[in-house]
């Protein structure tokens, strides 16, 4: 069997980050750190990261006096930022700055008076995070259908932003929708969203040209895994998304030369590995990697984390009035 790699794959820079900071807390603060909600959407780097000494929960209550507090890669309202400085909570915060950029688009077109549309999946939580950095609340569309339903008070003063995890080719429709509807519409250049999630979309895309299956590597709760699969759905190849080699059923490979493998940007590499390592078992394997992107996006740590001298500076305890905005 051949099989292809798609490139990229896997981990995209925010959540390299996000991982990095719960590690390196760790180390300078000592376990347990806390985590508001999953760092990011992959059961295998929560569970690795819990061993390591990460407590993840739910909502800041569960969190003790003086807990060394980090927000997850998908960003958090205000509203949950105010709770954690009212109970003087040491706060790091994760917040892809992707995510970040989208928060303070959203708060700008909101202060220039106009109403703000996200473009995003309800319950998400990037979604429910850039929903509460707006005060007045925002419209979350994720269908050209819905965006006919839209009621806004004054359709001449209407902007939107995006979800990152979606691609230009995930919201085009939708934003035509809107653009149609509303004329007069603002929003976020084309090259403000998430290049990660365009870039594994468009290699899915190319990889679906030149196998007869595609497997994806990603946790089930991943909208940008999930949308990886339907891609090649869409593309005709039969795909399937796993959380890791456990998942693989060897009747997929029936008859099939060519074997396709690409990750989510939550997914570590050696998910791959291990995937590639169970194909292996079924029979002899030609390995190469796609001819695609290579990223080299790099996203700085928070100061609170900085080893001494990496950046002239020492680590610092962290902020109790940290704005997750600003420190992404």
């Amino acid at each position: 069997m051949k099989v292809i790699l798609a490139e990229p794959r896997g981990f995209c820079a925010g959540v390299e980050r996000a991982v990095e900071i719960v590690e390196r807390a760790i180390q300078v603060y000592g376990p347990p750190v806390y985590v508001r909600h999953e760092i990011v959407h992959n059961k295998r780097v929560v569970d690795d990261l819990r061993e390591k000494g990460a407590v993840f929960v739910e909502e800041l209550d569960e969190i003790p006096n003086g807990g060394v507090t980090i927000f997850s890669a998908h960003g958090v309202s205000e509203e949950v930022e105010n709770t954690a400085k009212g109970r003087q909570l040491p706060v790091i915060d994760a917040t892809c700055p992707l995510v970040a950029k989208v928060h303070i688009e959203a708060q700008r077109y909101e202060s220039e008076g106009r109403e703000v549309v996200l473009i995003g999946h309800q319950g998400h939580p990037e979604v429910e995070g850039t929903s509460g950095r707006v005060k007045n609340g925002v419209h979350i569309v994720a269908t050209p259908a819905e965006v006919a339903e839209l009621s806004v008070a004054d359709p001449e003063r209407v902007s939107y932003v995006t979800q990152t995890t979606l691609s230009v080719d995930d919201t085009r429709d939708v934003i035509e929708a809107l653009k149609e509807r509303y004329p007069n519409i603002s929003g976020p250049d084309v090259k403000d969203i998430c290049y990660a999630t365009q870039n594994r979309q468009a290699s899915v895309r190319e990889l679906a040209k030149e196998v007869e299956l595609i497997l994806v590597v990603g946790a089930r709760n991943s909208s940008n895994s999930n949308r990886l699969r339907e891609i090649g759905e869409e593309m005709g190849v039969p795909t399937h998304l796993i959380n890791d080699s456990s998942d693989v059923d060897s009747e997929w490979f029936n008859g099939v030369e060519r074997i396709g493998i690409t990750a989510g940007a939550s997914a570590p590499e050696k998910l791959v590995e291990q995937l590639i390592g169970r194909i292996r078992e079924l029979g002899d394997v030609d390995l190469c990697i796609q001819d695609g992107i290579k990223e080299r996006v790099r996203f700085k740590l928070p100061p609170e984390l900085v080893k001494d001298g990496e950046d002239g500076r020492a680590p610092r305890r962290p902020s109790q009035n940290t704005d997750p905005v600003a420190s992404a």
